[in-house]
């Protein structure tokens, strides 16, 4: 049984944070641990409240874990402010785990910042020159970057950016692309690009992917994936996730984790 790490913030209304991960880890077949950020008051409708744990509660969290259950695989979502980003950043290296997922998670879908200005800097400093990879949006690349991105050029240019900071491998999606059609995900390992496209399907009810996604890659990889394969099982997990919509809340509403598996079941019925 492989075993994944989500450290990141509780999402009240089960559609993103470490209920998306947890449920991801589930449904891809690793068994599933995380570590408490924060705990956010949310819904569809956008983050009601956010309140962050202390460092000491962070780090017991992620020791107590790794001494014992033991880690295949990790992923940080919202990590809040620098302090936490500093006491992950250490455990990671304590622990000496390589297998790291960062999804820098900046804003909610509803607007709210989950990543205050200050502590971007020490997550460029501390957190990713340990990622073997990260999973940027394109406004969360922009802010890492301090560029603009507008064409497949820019998202290039961008990857190998964040490449000279220290990540391995960088997936910058295309969720926010203007293309109304489809959305480009551009993988950089170092050395080449990849493209994984897929159809835009045409809803409000995109809470939640971006975790989504990185804990795919972050299930994958526990389970002895290489990071090609490891995107290309997340893209079909979130294309499914998205296209099966459970149409819950009066907002931006979550996406459907099981999907995946129920249309690996219809394809060998």
């Amino acid at each position: 049984m492989k075993r994944a790490l989500t450290i990141a913030g509780s999402d009240s209304g089960g559609g993103a944070g470490i209920q998306a991960d947890l449920k991801t880890f589930q449904e891809l077949n690793v068994f599933g641990m995380s570590a408490l950020t924060a705990v956010t008051a949310q819904n569809t409708l956008g983050v009601h409240g956010v309140y962050p744990m202390t460092q000491e509660a962070v780090a017991k969290q992620i020791q107590a874990v790794g001494e014992d259950i033991g880690v295949d695989a990790l992923k940080t979502g919202m990590l809040f402010n620098a302090e936490i980003i500093e006491t992950v950043a250490e455990n990671i290296t304590a622990f000496k785990w390589e297998n790291v997922v960062i999804d820098p998670v900046m804003i909610a879908k509803g607007g709210a910042s989950l990543l205050l200005q200050e502590a971007i800097a020490a997550l460029k400093k501390y957190l990713l020159p340990l990622a073997k990879v990260i999973t940027p949006n394109i406004p969360e690349a922009e802010v890492l970057t301090n560029m603009t991105i507008q064409t497949n050029d820019d998202k290039q240019e961008a990857a190998k950016k964040l490449h000279d900071l220290g990540v391995q491998n960088i997936v910058i999606k295309g969720g926010h692309d203007e293309d109304l059609s489809q959305s480009s995900d551009l993988l950089f390992d170092g050395k080449e690009f990849y493209t994984f496209t897929s159809k835009r399907i045409n809803t409000k009810n995109t809470h939640g992917t971006g975790c989504t996604f990185s804990a795919a890659i972050t299930a994958e990889l526990a389970k002895g994936a290489s990071v090609y394969d490891a995107v290309a099982t997340a893209k079909a997990f979130i294309q499914a996730a998205i296209e099966d919509d459970l149409k819950l809340g009066k907002g931006h509403g979550p996406t459907n984790h099981w999907a995946y598996q129920k249309m690996k079941e219809l394809t060998r019925l």
